[in-house]
C-alpha cells in the first residue's frame, strides 16, 4: 500500500467531508419531501388508541417547522451511515487485521441497534403510553377537550425514539469496555444490583411519568445488560 504525506491525508479529509456535506444537503431534500408522510407514520399510533384523534396548530408557522424537523431527522438518519462509511474508509487503511475485525462490528451493530431500540419503543411503547395519556386527560375532573399541540406530539414522539435508540447501545458500549480491558465481566457480575437499581432510576428519568413505560424501557435495558455479560470475555 503507497504511504500517504500528512497534506494527503488532509486533502482526502477535506474530501470526505464535504461529500459528506453534499449527501446530507440532498437527503435534507428528500427528507422534506417525505416530512407529511414521516408525520402521518408518528402520529399513526396515537390515532390507533384514540378514536376522536385531533391535534392542534397553534401557530402560523407550525407547518413549517414541523417539516423543517422532521426532513432534519430523516436527514441525520440516513447521513449517519454515510458516514460511519466515510470514517471506515479513511481509517481503514492505517489498520491491523485485528483492528478490523475489532472496529466493523462497531460499525455494523451500533446503527442497527439504534433501529433496533427506536422499533421497540414505536410499536411496544408508544400504544401503550399515549392510551394511558389519552385516558388520564380524558377522565379530568373538569370539562376538558383533548387537542394536544402538533409540534409537542412530534417532538415527544422524536424524543422518545432517541432514547430507546440510544438505550440499546448498552451492550455495545460495555462490551467494547470489557474487549479493551477497562470492565472485567467478574466486576459486572458483583456489580449486577447496583447496574438495575441505576437502570431503574435511568427509565424513571428518560420515561413519561407513568409506571408502564418505565417498566417498558427498564426492562429491556436489564436484558441488554445480561446480554452483555453473556457476551463478555472473562
Amino acid at each position: 500500500m503507497k504511504k500517504m504525506t500528512l497534506m494527503q491525508h488532509f486533502a482526502e479529509l477535506r474530501n470526505r467531508i464535504l461529500w459528506t456535506m453534499v449527501f446530507f444537503v440532498v437527503m435534507f431534500g428528500l427528507g422534506w419531501f417525505v416530512a407529511p408522510y414521516v408525520q402521518e407514520f408518528l402520529t399513526a399510533p396515537l390515532i390507533a388508541v384514540w378514536d376522536d384523534a385531533q391535534l392542534l396548530y397553534t401557530g402560523i408557522t407550525d407547518g413549517l417547522m414541523i417539516n423543517l424537523s422532521l426532513a432534519l431527522l430523516v436527514a441525520i438518519m440516513l447521513t449517519c451511515p454515510f458516514v460511519l462509511y466515510q470514517i471506515w474508509a479513511f481509517v481503514a487503511p492505517g489498520l491491523h487485521q485485528n483492528e478490523r475485525r475489532f472496529l466493523i462490528p462497531i460499525f455494523v451493530l451500533s446503527p442497527l441497534l439504534f433501529l433496533v431500540g427506536a422499533a421497540f419503543a414505536f410499536y411496544a411503547l408508544f400504544p401503550t403510553v399515549f392510551r394511558f395519556f389519552i385516558e388520564l386527560n380524558e377522565a379530568a375532573p373538569v370539562p376538558a377537550i383533548v387537542m394536544p399541540d402538533v409540534r409537542d406530539y412530534v417532538m415527544f414522539a422524536i424524543g422518545l425514539l432517541k432514547v430507546f435508540g440510544i438505550a440499546f447501545q448498552l451492550p455495545l458500549v460495555l462490551v467494547i469496555l470489557n474487549r479493551v480491558g477497562v470492565l472485567p465481566r467478574e466486576r459486572m457480575i458483583k456489580m449486577r444490583r447496583y447496574a438495575i437499581v441505576f437502570i431503574a432510576i435511568v427509565a424513571a428519568v428518560l420515561t413519561p411519568p407513568d409506571v408502564v413505560s418505565q417498566i417498558l424501557l427498564a426492562l429491556p435495558m436489564w436484558a441488554l445488560f445480561e446480554i452483555s455479560i453473556w457476551f463478555m470475555k472473562k
